[in-house]
């Protein structure tokens, strides 16, 4: 017996789950940007709040050091005086010390030696300076490591959302076929039950993948401080490329290029610094100093009765030395000492959880690669399998439940190749991250 499926009830089907699926766009709706992963990237790091903070903290440490290199450079002041006594001092008929009295002081103060403390400070702030900027290059990367994750997993969002739909499509396709075969009696109610089960699930399926990818989406638009609900088109990247480096040169990288590494050093050598300071006190500090004066009855300072040494000058030079403090300095100087194998163990701690991270990095991007290439062999059996199994079906040689359980053999391999794809992806941008390179695939 020839049958013929009713195809204008499939049609129907199809026209009425057409705008759940499939989404609407207006005449009148803006362009939507198109963005490359290099575009991604070059966008994220222009919008983040974080990197420009740390602008900011380069602006501030370069002030720092430029305002501990006028510390070797002479201070120079000014004062201006006004005294008045309740009467002036008269000796032998004349005036010894005037009723009121003005005066006017410049002076300036040179530091000769402070026990190398000032080019110590000079010392730490240069090298806060240089950290600052270490580290707002780390922050970069860390922003092309999120842009790189955001924009993976919409695409990977995308795809899976792209096998619920056409899941569904199959599924009432053959939920159609179902219900012709039962209204004719050739198939019991049960296979089109069935059938209506698994659309329905399908139906569930779908919905969680269209708010996954609107969350991935929401994800993406926040990191480029996009509005939130903004849509997003992006060119798909499909190819992938082994990762053909050996576990060894990864670790070597990442020791080599790490900016964590090279923040701890200068943190190990700022906290020398600090510990250089502190034996300052065990030395004498040594300044010359000079001012020159004038003394007046009057606002102009310029002499008057009473007034014997109108203007002049004097300069000196001051030792000072704090040679007893009950231990003061050597227990500073302990402090700073202990700060500094601390800073020496952090950086083991960090070496240490380096490493670590490079190897977890690279054995996931490996498991991902062999995953691809398994998976990969499966599609085009299992697009077979079903088509095979949807033709028995037609004909009444195979079993409802055949066709669905190719169908969701079919769904779960594509499914299982987009994940280990992305997921390659992903792992690989980690991989670079943890051995300190940028780039950009």
């Amino acid at each position: 017996m020839t049958f013929k499926i009713k195809w204008t009830g499939l049609f129907l089907c199809f026209i009425f789950i057409q705008p759940i699926l499939f989404p609407v766009f207006s005449k009148a709706q803006e362009p939507v940007e198109n963005f490359t992963l290099k575009q991604t990237i070059e966008s994220a790091v222009k919008a983040n709040l974080g990197l420009k903070s740390s602008k900011e903290e380069t602006a501030a440490a370069m002030a720092v050091k430029k305002a501990k290199r006028t510390q070797f450079f002479p201070t120079f002041s000014a004062s201006y005086g006004y005294n008045r006594f309740d009467a002036s001092t008269v000796t032998s008929g004349i005036t010894a010390v005037p009723k009121e009295e003005y005066s006017f002081v410049t002076s300036f103060s040179q530091p000769i030696f402070a026990g190398f403390s000032l080019l110590r400070q000079y010392d730490i702030a240069k090298l806060g300076l240089d950290r600052a900027q270490v580290r707002e290059q780390l922050k970069r990367q860390d922003i092309i490591l999120d842009a790189k994750n955001a924009y993976f997993q919409l695409l990977q969002k995308q795809k899976l959302h792209d096998i619920a739909q056409k899941t569904v499509v199959q599924i009432m396709a053959q939920k159609e076929v179902a219900d012709n075969f039962y209204q004719v009696g050739m198939t019991p109610l049960n296979d089109l039950l069935q059938a209506q089960v698994e659309l329905a699930n399908a139906k569930q399926e779908l919905i969680v993948a269209k708010n996954n990818l609107d969350n991935a989406e929401s994800n993406f638009n926040t990191l480029l401080r996009r509005p939130i609900n903004t849509p997003v088109v992006l060119k798909d990247i499909l190819d992938f490329s082994p990762f053909e480096e050996t576990l060894e040169y990864c670790l070597a990288e990442a020791e080599k290029n790490r900016f964590e590494i090279k923040i701890t050093d200068m943190e190990v050598e700022i906290a020398q610094k600090e510990l250089d300071l502190t034996k300052k006190d065990y030395y004498p500090s040594i300044d010359l100093k000079g001012n020159y004066f004038n003394y007046g009855t009057q606002w102009d300072v310029d002499g008057g009765e009473g007034i014997y040494d109108p203007s002049g000058w004097n300069i000196q030079a001051v030792a000072k030395w704090n040679f007893w403090e009950w231990g003061r300095t050597s227990y500073g100087v302990k402090e700073k000492n202990s700060r500094f194998n601390q800073a020496k163990l952090q950086k083991q701690e960090i070496l240490d959880k380096i490493h670590l991270e490079v190897k977890t990095a690279y054995l996931r991007t490996q498991e991902a690669e062999r995953a691809i290439k398994t998976v990969e062999k499966a599609i085009e059996q299992a697009k077979e399998n079903f088509r095979i199994n949807q033709e028995r079906y037609k004909e009444q040689i195979s079993t409802q439940t055949d066709v669905l359980i190719a169908q969701t053999l079919l769904s779960r391999t594509m499914t299982n190749y987009y994940n280990a794809l992305y997921a390659f992806k992903i792992s690989k941008a980690t991989l670079y991250r943890s051995i300190g390179q940028e780039v950009i695939e």
